[in-house]
């Protein structure tokens, strides 16, 4: 049994005591009454075990991009708006990111010039490069003050970009192994026949639920998802169908 569940049922017995005699009771008067409350142990097999540590490391590294990401789009934000609008947004692309890196800011742009922006990135982007660039120094161009500590972002900038770059390659080398790992599994086969279904995705399918054998139908499974609709209504307040809050986060994020 889950901890919370087992503390809110345990709060719905009368007293404060706490100890492992009461805690026995209320479990086996849980399972008694409510054996829905109640989870199955599944042994883990090697496949499973090695995805499941791979999975988390991947999503620590998804959680890092992003803060990294967020992060340089705020500084962006603080001293340079327009060119934040520009360069935010692809952030992801390999082209931005090696620009961020080479040129932190403003200063390093303008002093580099039009054509020798274009000639660095054209090998990266070759359909993309005059358009960026002329996007790019005509935002510069737009703001005409120059916000105080500016200059710091030059070291600043590089940094963050560096580190948002390393983190997507180990993603990448990452993501490899997932799929070596996967190969082996009977159901990566059928996982990845579905639309939209990719390496990432079969490895978290397979983790949080695993052959599915645990859910009697496509209902339940739903339901553990958070994506089954749940239905509101109180007195004459009718709020329809919603979707509900609870359920696997890490199944959602798949």
């Amino acid at each position: 049994m889950p901890d919370l569940a087992m503390r809110r049922i345990a709060d719905l017995y009368p007293g404060e005591v706490k100890t492992d005699a009461k805690d026995a009771a209320v479990v086996a008067d849980a399972a008694r009454t409510m054996p829905h409350t109640l989870r199955s142990l599944e042994l883990t097999d090697e496949i499973t075990a090695e995805l499941t540590v791979l999975v988390d490391f991947d999503q620590d590294l998804a959680a890092e991009a992003t803060r990294t990401s967020n992060r340089i789009r705020g500084l962006l934000t603080q001293f340079h708006r327009s060119l934040e609008r520009v360069l935010g947004p692809r952030l992801g692309h390999q082209a931005v990111t090696w620009l961020r890196e080479r040129y932190g800011f403003p200063a390093a742009l303008r002093k580099a010039g039009r054509c020798k922006l274009v000639e660095v990135i054209r090998p990266k982007v070759p359909r993309m490069a005059q358009r960026l660039e002329d996007e790019v120094f005509d935002t510069l161009d737009e703001q005409t003050v120059v916000v105080p500590g500016t200059g710091t972002l030059d070291v600043v900038i590089p940094s963050l970009a560096r580190s948002f770059a390393a983190v997507h390659e180990r993603r990448r080398a990452l993501e490899a192994q997932i799929g070596q790992s996967l190969e082996t599994h009977p159901l990566f086969p059928v996982l990845t026949s579905m639309p939209g279904v990719a390496v990432r995705t079969a490895a978290t399918l397979l983790v949080t639920v695993g052959g599915g054998s645990r859910f009697p139908n496509t209902a339940n499974l739903a339901s553990y998802a958070g994506l089954a609709p749940t239905t509101r209504s109180s007195g004459t307040s009718i709020h329809g169908e919603r979707t509900p809050r609870i359920g696997n986060r890490q199944l959602k994020r798949a």
